[in-house]
C-alpha cells in the first residue's frame, strides 16, 4: 500500500491513519466541521470532516487512529483527502501508533555519538563545558523531539537530525573559511533550537506548550544558557556570544529574530539553518512527485510549486 503522501489525485484510499491534529471550524452557513491532519510514516495530509458534532470532536482527537475511506483531490494546489467514511480503530484492528510515525533515518544512538564527537573537537573549554552541560540536561528530549510542528524536520528525532546535518555543513564551511571560530559555530548550531524541547509538547501529535506560545524557543534558550553559566560559575564573553548566536539565528526581525547576526559565526549559522530546512522541505515534496511534473504548492517556500526535472534519477516509492 502506498504511503498517504504518495497517493495521486483521483486515487481511492482505504487505510488506517493517525490523527496528528484536529481543529474545529464553522462554515459560512454556521455548520461545524473538523480539519484533520492525518499521517502515516510517509508524512501527512489534510482532510475535512463536515457536519462534525460534539461527539465527533471527542472521538477524532490527536493521537487517535482511524480507518478512513475516501479519495484524493486537489484543493488550491495541494492534495487533500476527501472523506467518505471514517471510524476509530478498535483493539481488534491490531494497529498501534508506532506504525504511523515518521522518524529520522539515523538511529538516536548514532546521532548521539556524532554529536559527542563534535563537542569533543571544541578547543575552547568554556564553550565546550556549557554545550556539554546543556546537551546532557536535555539529552533524552533533544534526541526524540521534532524540529517543528510542520514545514521541516517535523518527525520523531527531527531536531537532532537537523542539528547534525547543520554540523556536517559547518565542518565543510570552516575548512573553506578558516577565519571562522569553529567552536562558536558548532556550539551555536547545537544550541540554536534546543529551546524547542520546552516550546513543543513532544514527538507525537506535536503542539506548542504554554511556554512555547508565550515565550518561544529563542527566549527559552537564552534563559537556559544564562542559567547554565550561573550553575557552572562561568563568566566571560563566550556566554554572551552563545546567547547572541541563538538570539539572531532567524536572521531578520520579520522572520522572528530579535537581533540580526552581528558576528560572522551568527551569520553563517543563519544561512546553514535556512539551507538545511529548505533542502528538507524540497526533498520531501519532490520525493512524492513524478519526474516531469510540478509539486503541490509549498507555503513555507513562498508558496512555490517546484518542478522535478526528468534528469533526476530517484527511486520512487511504489
Amino acid at each position: 500500500m502506498k504511503g498517504i503522501t504518495f497517493q495521486n489525485v483521483g486515487d481511492n484510499v482505504e487505510q488506517f491513519l493517525l490523527i496528528k491534529q484536529s481543529t474545529k471550524g464553522i462554515t459560512n452557513a454556521g455548520k461545524p466541521f473538523l480539519t484533520l491532519i492525518l499521517q502515516d510514516r510517509s508524512g501527512d495530509i489534510e482532510a475535512k470532516l463536515w457536519d462534525a458534532g460534539d461527539e465527533d470532536e471527542k472521538r477524532y482527537h490527536p493521537q487517535a487512529i482511524v480507518k478512513v475511506t475516501g479519495d484524493i483531490h486537489n484543493y488550491r494546489g495541494k492534495n487533500q483527502l476527501r472523506i467518505r467514511q471514517i471510524r476509530p480503530a478498535t483493539a481488534s484492528d491490531g494497529v498501534s501508533i508506532g506504525e504511523f510515525i515518521e522518524s529520522a533515518p539515523v538511529a538516536k544512538e548514532d546521532m548521539l555519538d556524532q554529536l559527542t564527537q563534535y563537542i569533543f573537537e571544541m578547543k575552547n573549554p568554556t564553550i565546550q563545558r556549557l554545550t556539554r552541560h546543556l546537551v546532557k540536561k536535555h539529552q533524552k528530549d533533544f534526541l526524540e523531539y521534532p524540529a517543528a510542528t510542520k514545514n521541516h524536520h517535523e518527525f520523531v528525532s527531527g531536531l537532532a537530525y537537523h542539528v547534525l546535518s547543520m554540523l556536517h555543513i559547518a565542518k565543510s564551511i570552516t575548512q573553506l573559511y578558516p577565519s571562522l571560530n569553529k567552536d562558536l559555530l558548532y556550539a551555536g548550531i547545537i544550541l540554536h533550537d534546543m529551546g524547542k524541547v520546552e516550546e513543543l509538547s513532544g514527538p507525537v501529535s506535536t503542539t506548542y506548550t504554554l511556554e512555547g506560545n508565550l515565550l518561544g524557543h529563542i527566549t527559552l534558550m537564552i534563559n537556559e544558557i544564562g542559567q547554565a553559566a550561573k550553575e557552572l560559575d562561568i563568566q566571560g564573553e563566550e556566554v554572551l556570544l552563545l546567547q547572541h548566536m541563538v538570539l539572531s539565528h532567524h536572521g531578520k526581525a520579520e522572520w522572528g529574530s530579535p537581533k540580526p547576526p552581528l558576528i560572522r559565526e551568527a551569520e553563517i549559522l543563519h544561512y546553514i539553518d535556512n539551507l538545511d530546512a529548505k533542502m528538507n522541505m524540497m526533498d520531501r515534496v519532490l520525493k512524492r512527485t513524478q519526474p516531469g511534473e510540478f509539486t503541490e504548492r509549498v507555503f513555507a517556500l513562498e508558496n512555490r510549486s517546484l518542478y522535478k526535472p526528468t534528469i533526476y534519477e530517484e527511486n520512487q516509492e511504489s
